[in-house]
């Protein structure tokens, strides 16, 4: 019965997938009598916590209710005040819940406070979808830094693109729906110069449904060769765009693309953006979770770097060929195949004619 609920706790989190950075998502149901009577989930920071907005539904109906939680109620004033305290004054007898808060604010003080006050707590019931479920959350609120995912679209032989450059479509429309549901969920997206030159993207959410939410567009480069005119700069959307770009780009082309509506960042100097410093930096601006698009060049630098946490790879069953046409992971790569980093936690599907592989990388120093 703890499962049950606790499932449909977490259904009611996954609402607000995208929506909440930098809070993590949250789901509550209160029971009582093997009765719904009152549940909730966050919807965006600043917003009434899932627990309250629970207790807020039951009323009166919740003293002696079991609450089900996806994560420990806060007990700290933040942008609210401390779950803990509802919960107690509505008379909640029970209190189940999934994960412990990652936040060292927090962490095990809630489920403290729950049990000094005479609450009966239950922890980790669905832990494991609960962790998964917030995994950028973790990731930010134990490192300060966003949660990388790269995602690439590559033929069976490997090509992200003919010898000529062509590369719409190489997966079917399923894929590519996918791939704007990714960027949905992630506050931010990159690519590189080479990307946005061949191109002219707009890197905008394109949701069948429509309702989608465009991430903050960043652009690898260097050098500060992005045109004036290219679609990412002159295009309206809520998201800006941010070129990022080191000490070494002209002068005059920093100022040129700020008079032209893009954010200029200046991550470091040399000629190359130290991809980690970039990181840090967006970590600090609240930017939880990045999706990075490549191209080649973009993709072996972020894996050189170590900064990628899980990869999204569609594989559509098409030959390209051509010695010529690119693959999706350039840079100098593995010397030897014991080199070569490794995915965990893979899950294979089929999307229309396509596969979509998706794992967590594990690196080589653990």
């Amino acid at each position: 019965m703890d499962r049950h609920y606790m499932k449909m706790a977490l259904e009611l989190a996954a609402r607000a997938r995208g929506r909440t950075s930098p809070n993590p998502m949250v789901g509550a149901v209160l029971v009582k009598d093997n009765r719904i009577v009152g549940q909730g989930y966050h919807a965006r920071a600043g917003t009434p916590h899932a627990e309250v907005l629970a207790l807020a539904e039951a009323g009166n109906e919740a003293r002696g209710a079991t609450l089900y939680v996806t994560l420990e109620p806060c007990c700290h004033h933040g942008r609210t005040g401390p779950c803990t305290e509802a919960v107690i004054a509505a008379g909640v007898a029970r209190v189940v819940i999934a994960m412990r808060d990652p936040n060292p604010l927090v962490s095990g003080g809630g489920i403290r406070r729950l049990r000094d006050a005479g609450v009966e707590v239950v922890t980790g019931v669905m832990e494991e979808e609960a962790l998964e479920l917030n995994e950028v959350f973790i990731k930010y609120i134990t490192t300060g830094l966003p949660f990388v995912t790269a995602k690439a679209a590559m033929s069976l032989d490997g090509k992200i693109a003919t010898h000529s450059g062509k590369s719409k479509w190489i997966t079917g429309p399923e894929a590519r729906a996918y791939g704007h549901c990714l960027r949905d969920w992630h506050d931010a997206i990159l690519v590189g110069i080479g990307t946005v030159q061949a191109d002219n993207p707009s890197l905008t959410t394109r949701l069948a449904a429509g309702g989608g939410r465009d991430p903050v567009r960043i652009i690898l480069d260097s050098m500060a060769r992005t045109p004036l005119d290219a679609i990412v700069v002159t295009q309206h959307s809520e998201a800006p765009t941010i070129i990022a770009a080191t000490a070494g780009a002209p002068p005059e082309r920093l100022e040129a693309l700020r008079r032209a509506g893009a954010e200029v960042l200046v991550v470091n100097e040399g000629t190359r953006v130290d991809l980690k410093e970039l990181v840090k930096i967006l970590g600090k601006r609240e930017i939880t979770s990045l999706l990075i698009e490549g191209g080649a060049e973009v993709h072996g630098s972020a894996f050189a770097a170590e900064i990628v946490d899980k990869v999204v790879w569609f594989i559509a069953p098409k030959i390209i060929g051509g010695r010529d046409a690119p693959g999706p992971v350039g840079g100098l790569g593995a010397g030897d195949l014991s080199g070569a980093a490794e995915l965990e936690r893979v899950e294979v599907s089929c999307l229309g004619p396509d596969f979509c592989i998706e794992g967590y990388f594990k690196y080589r120093g653990g």
